[in-house]
């Protein structure tokens, strides 16, 4: 993703979060003078990888841009429970105005971070990609998937614009995987193709139509083995995607039938929110 793309994402993400949060003005802050000086700490109450010192920095921008911030902390990295991640000094007003907007998003991409951090140790050493699938928070898109990167995992296509996937549907509409495959190339040539099948004989029609990626939906350990050998003794090879039904508990022995990628809907969609609090020191 382009460093420019996610910038004016996080700018328009956070001005949307403070719109609904803060509204016509936030009444109980109003009840501190307005020139009172404070300062303040936020600290992580539980063992995570920490993501999103962007957005945090964004709403504080947005709600009093004199605001100053010290991190003790980077994007990607592993703290422990009562660690200090950042301090800030400014008006008291503005501390507990941008307060839940900050750490809403700090919380929900750490989230997303630390679960892919685990997921990734799960499949250390055996060379396969684990990649992140289009369920995400919407409106947090681009923002989950750059945490899903800060844990160590991949990102899949980030929309239905940047790559091609084509379904069972997409077959049916089309007439086949070889009309698919080739009104893609035709349609958008440079972009990825990837094909889902379901079967070994739709495997065998996305490897014979060019397919760059092809997805192996709920495919067994066994049939994920065979369809490896399949595609290496094939002449034009794909890339090869494990899909469907995959948990921590299966996850490493998939990993070591051979095949590139595996992908996981729940880095983006089952995740906690990691505990933080921010206290006035």
């Amino acid at each position: 993703m382009a460093n420019t793309q996610l910038l004016t994402d996080i700018a328009a993400t956070v001005s949307f979060a403070l719109a609904e949060d803060i509204g016509g003005g936030d009444i109980t802050a109003q009840l501190i003078p307005k020139e009172q000086q404070a300062k303040a700490r936020v600290i992580c109450r539980q063992d995570a990888v920490i993501c999103g010192i962007a957005w945090v920095n964004e709403v504080f921008r947005q709600v009093d841009d004199t605001v100053q911030i010290n991190w003790l902390v980077k994007d990607g990295d592993k703290v422990v429970e009562d660690q200090p991640l950042f301090e800030m000094t400014g008006a008291a007003r503005s501390l507990l105005t941008a307060e839940r907007g900050a750490l809403n998003f700090l919380q929900t991409l750490s989230a997303t971070a630390t679960i892919s951090a685990y997921y990734a140790s799960l499949v250390e050493g055996t060379g396969v990609k684990l990649l992140d699938t289009r369920k995400t928070i919407p409106g947090l898109r681009n923002a989950q998937k750059y945490a899903v990167s800060c844990g160590g995992c991949f990102n899949h296509r980030i929309g239905l614009y940047d790559a091609f996937l084509i379904k069972e549907n997409h077959i049916m509409a089309c007439g086949s995987v070889t009309a698919a495959v080739s009104t893609a190339k035709i349609n958008e040539p440079g972009k990825p193709v990837e094909v889902e099948v379901e079967s070994f004989e739709e495997l065998q029609q996305a490897l014979d139509a060019g397919a760059d990626i092809i997805m192996l939906d709920n495919f067994d350990h066994a049939g994920l083995r065979l369809a490896v050998q399949k595609n290496k003794e094939h002449t034009t090879p794909a890339k090869l995607e494990a899909s469907g039904g995959i948990d921590q508990d299966t996850l490493r022995s998939i990993a070591e039938t051979g095949v590139d990628y595996i992908s996981i809907g729940l880095l983006t969609k089952d995740c906690k929110a990691v505990d933080l609090s921010m206290r006035f020191i």
